[in-house]
């Protein structure tokens, strides 16, 4: 039990202020109502709409990827908490400035030491299956996210500190952790961590994946794979967050929740009204949708690791620190966001996006595009021959880089790679971008066969430095033997800062030591940053107050209703 009663301050980041979450909601004004938050941009929080709400209708929401598995819990990719934010619920939540505020649970108390918390549990919440939440279900569900078998990639990652829960009674829970960790009830906030029926739990992992429980807004009906979920309300909803614009049941009865990966075909199907609401909003329809009299845009940044491509320094070329900068500071990222993106997306530089807690902007440029630099470090490295076709030599041997790109990697993101293809090929790199599918990259990764990363980490805290960065993260994860510190970094002091940052509350404390964790991490070169992860949705004008979860920015219907 603790020893005394402490809150949790809400977290700022090092400006001394909190940084905003950035989200945009353009109507067809002006382009400028579609800039954003951080670094000169305009912020544009969600709203809600001045009509009178009407109760009842379908809403089709059309996105580009299918979720692996609809339970969270899972491995954990964001097409999974998007669903997940439909029929789950958590223990706590996040507002818009980053403050913590119940949820299912009323209260909470943490020990002295910051290794016990204690949740007093709501008395009336049930699961759609029946099944009343309390606080036996609180444990299951922790107990299921570090379950091996349970193969949980990011959830899992998040609650490494986990230890048990005691249960006195059924409305109390006392969650124990191993160390003392200051993300808790951050990252208890995210979809990830959602709270499902301990009864549906108990069943197949991969029955569970086809049909989980929640006590949400919204209850899953079916799932047509490669074609659709469908969620219709759940009728004895009554504790939906506290940031929501109403009480009780959802407004909308029915969910379509549609798989249309092409994306020009996902957005003629929002034009010619056969879908209401579709996401990843493809960069070329970006201009032409803020134009359509019919449609409102809804963009948002994601808090984490940016986009990037993680540079494996287990292995050659990239063991060299010399060769890592040149390679970074030989792709114009700024080129070929403008190019490929129609300048919507922006750079991000620095290890941590810009929503992110504790985000400092004096990394964002430490490793701009200059060729010349690249040059001088290529010539102090030995890399000092050319070959036939131009590429640097040192020994006799091409400066190759490798970059397995899976099949589900975007059309965008492939061509913008490939631009930092041309643009390293011309300081002498000879980057090769090789197709392959899923499960092969996976595998490739497990077994570290890679120069270059593509990936992105999205979650509310800072504490992503350690999971990317740390010693600790190095041993596989979840399936495919996937590790999430993809570049191989060990660093002892990297590791002692991340790790005290974790051990104090202190709102100051943690700002300097994250600033300290982004500095060593910018210094090392270990990472190709291009733009924040987003959310982007286009919405018709028959649907109203479609919003966005805050702890990661994903979609929210709750509140969203249709009129026809």
């Amino acid at each position: 039990m603790p020893t005394s009663a402490t809150r949790l301050a809400p977290q700022t980041p090092p400006s001394g202020r909190r940084a905003p979450r950035t989200v945009r909601y353009a109507t067809i004004l002006t382009a400028a109502a579609l800039v954003a938050g951080t670094g000169g941009c305009r912020r544009h929080a969600p709203r809600q709409d001045a009509q009178t709400p009407v109760q009842g209708g379908t809403l089709v929401y059309a996105t580009d990827r299918e979720p692996i598995c609809l339970d969270p819990h899972v491995q954990g990719d964001m097409p999974q908490v998007f669903v997940a934010g439909q029929y789950l619920d958590s223990l706590v939540a996040m507002d818009r400035s980053g403050k913590i505020l119940p949820w299912l649970a009323t209260d909470w108390t943490v020990s002295d030491n910051g290794r016990t918390y204690v949740f007093h549990l709501r008395h009336d919440v049930t699961f759609t299956d029946g099944t009343p939440f309390t606080a036996a279900a609180v444990r299951a569900n922790l107990d299921h996210v570090v379950d091996p078998h349970t193969q949980s990639s990011t959830a899992g990652g998040y609650i490494r500190q986990y230890a048990g829960t005691d249960v006195p009674d059924d409305y109390t829970a006392i969650v124990h952790l191993k160390t003392p960790y200051a993300a808790f009830l951050e990252v208890l906030a995210q979809g990830f961590l959602g709270i499902e029926s301990p009864r549906a739990l108990a069943r197949p992992r991969d029955e569970n994946c086809q049909s989980p429980v929640g006590s949400g807004p919204f209850r899953i009906v079916s799932w047509d794979r490669q074609n659709e979920i469908v969620m219709v309300r759940n009728p004895a909803y009554h504790w939906g967050p506290p940031t929501a614009l109403h009480a009780g049941p959802a407004r909308l009865d029915r969910i379509e929740w549609r798989f249309i990966p092409e994306p020009s075909v996902r957005f003629a199907a929002l034009q010619a009204g056969e879908v209401d609401v579709i996401d990843s909003l493809p960069p070329e329809a970006e201009t032409p949708a803020l134009r359509n009299p019919d449609l409102r845009l809804l963009v948002a940044d994601r808090p984490g690791n940016p986009t990037n491509g993680t540079l494996n320094i287990r292995r050659a070329p990239f063991d060299d620190i010399r060769v890592r900068e040149a390679f970074i500071r030989s792709a114009d990222i700024d080129g070929a966001l403008a190019s490929v993106y129609f300048h919507h997306y922006r750079r991000a530089g620095g290890p941590l996006s810009p929503s992110t807690p504790f985000y400092s902007a004096d990394f964002e440029h430490h490793a701009d595009y200059d060729p010349d630099r690249a040059r001088v470090l290529l010539d102090a490295a030995g890399w000092t021959g050319r070959n036939a076709e131009g590429i640097r030599t040192r020994n006799g041997a091409p400066l190759v880089v490798h970059v397995p790109l899976k099949a589900s990697l975007s059309a965008s993101e492939r061509t913008l790679w490939e631009q930092v293809q041309a643009t390293a090929r011309q300081t002498g790199f000879d980057l090769r971008l090789e197709n392959a599918d899923d499960t092969t990259v996976n595998e490739r990764e497990g077994r570290w066969d890679y120069d270059v990363r593509i990936g992105y980490w999205n979650t509310n805290t800072a504490d992503v430095l350690r999971i990317v960065f740390s010693s600790a993260f190095l041993g596989a994860a979840g399936v495919a033997g996937h590790h999430q510190n993809e570049s191989g970094f060990s660093d002892p002091a990297f590791d002692t800062v991340v790790n005290d940052a974790l051990l104090t509350t202190d709102t100051d404390r943690r700002r300097a030591l994250y600033y300290r964790a982004q500095a060593i991490a910018a210094s090392q070169f270990l990472q190709v940053t291009t733009y924040p992860q987003s959310t982007r949705l286009a919405i018709s004008s028959a649907v109203h107050d479609v919003r966005l979860e805050p702890s990661l920015n994903v979609t929210s219907l709750y509140d969203s209703w249709v009129t026809r």
